[in-house]
């Protein structure tokens, strides 16, 4: 399942960009995230560890390893899941945009479920719950950002 949102800020990138790699300020707007940490000693670039702890409904808590895949201060940070609980596959991006009026901020999430085609039957059912997820967490994000 594939779920991406945007929503203008009006703020600068580089502004957000905190939002995106300081885990404390992580946490507030990604409300599915329970814990997110750099699990070694990088702490920014391409192959820097994750770990993220995940509760999205009506999944139970995921535990995750992700590597970064993409690190372009002020504009994107994508991760990709190396190992973890509750899902065969997943990938995060947060991309941000300069805009005449501050910025654009896109989030894209894919993931894909195990259990073959039940699988497939829960993501379509967990797609709308996400879609409806993330339309909460981008305006967290955007008043955190504007403030």
């Amino acid at each position: 399942m594939r779920v991406e949102r945007s929503i203008e800020i009006a703020a600068p990138p580089e502004k957000i960009w905190p939002f995106l790699v300081e885990p404390d300020k992580i946490l507030k707007w990604c409300i599915t995230f329970q814990k997110f940490e750099y699990a070694g000693g990088q702490r920014s670039g391409v192959g820097t560890p994750l770990y993220i702890e995940e509760k999205a409904v009506p999944m139970p808590l995921m535990k995750l390893n992700f590597t970064v895949t993409d690190w372009a201060e002020n504009k994107k940070l994508a991760f990709k899941m190396s190992s973890g609980t509750g899902v065969k596959s997943y990938e995060q991006s947060w991309n941000i945009e300069s805009t005449p009026s501050g910025s654009r901020f896109t989030f894209m999430e894919e993931v894909e479920l195990p259990f073959g085609i039940l699988g497939k039957f829960i993501g379509v059912v967990g797609q709308r719950s996400s879609v409806a997820t993330v339309g909460k967490m981008l305006p967290i994000l955007k008043s955190q950002a504007e403030t």
